[in-house]
């Protein structure tokens, strides 16, 4: 199973800039022992200036970074697995805009109907002249032998304006969002941009 994770990082500083540039240095040191950096973001809303998100991934064992992060503290860290999307390890998009980390917070038992209810609604939430949006990758926890499951989706958007629009998708996609909603106990969102360098 390919693991992916989810390192929120403070890098001790006023911004994020500093611990990024010595993180990413040792990048390689962690392909080496087969976990690649899948995508890093900076904080747009919700992440303070000093902290930035890694998503790693490794296809043999877990993909924790913790060494290639010596003198930054993990905020939080998720270990998970990709449900419906990505269907591959290749990375996200590679283009600006505005990346949306958002965690779902669901009983475990309900973490497959969650998945399927997102990929019904998106084929009709990404067919759309009326915003540009898609989602890059729905996550669930790796460990699921607790009751409580956080999940987290990741979506691109072109920007804060298509973001705003897709709050009211096609009938058919909102249909679907409100019956996950019901299987979900609360919700937060992080807004980002993805970081030059990776």
């Amino acid at each position: 199973m390919h693991e992916f994770c989810f390192t929120q990082v403070d890098g001790g500083e006023r911004n994020w800039q500093p611990a990024w540039a010595r993180v990413r240095e040792r990048v390689g040191a962690l392909e080496a022992q087969g976990t690649s950096l899948w995508g890093a973001f900076s904080g747009l809303l919700g992440i303070p200036s000093s902290e930035f998100v890694l998503m790693t991934q490794n296809g043999s064992g877990s993909a924790r970074p913790d060494e290639a992060l010596a003198g930054c503290r993990i905020v939080c860290q998720y270990d998970l697995v990709a449900t419906v999307r990505p269907s591959t390890p290749a990375p996200p998009l590679r283009r600006p805009g505005l990346y949306v980390f958002r965690f779902f917070d669901v009983a475990t038992a309900d973490i497959d109907e969650v998945a399927k209810l997102s990929r019904e609604a998106w084929t009709t939430f990404e067919a759309t002249d009326a915003y540009a949006a898609e989602p890059q990758g729905l996550f669930a926890p790796r460990d699921r032998t607790s009751s409580d499951g956080r999940m987290l989706l990741l979506t691109w958007y072109d920007g804060f304006a298509s973001w705003e629009t897709s709050r009211q998708p096609a009938p058919a996609a909102r249909e679907n969002f409100l019956r996950r909603h019901q299987l979900t106990r609360g919700t937060i969102a992080y807004a980002t941009r993805l970081m030059e360098g990776v």
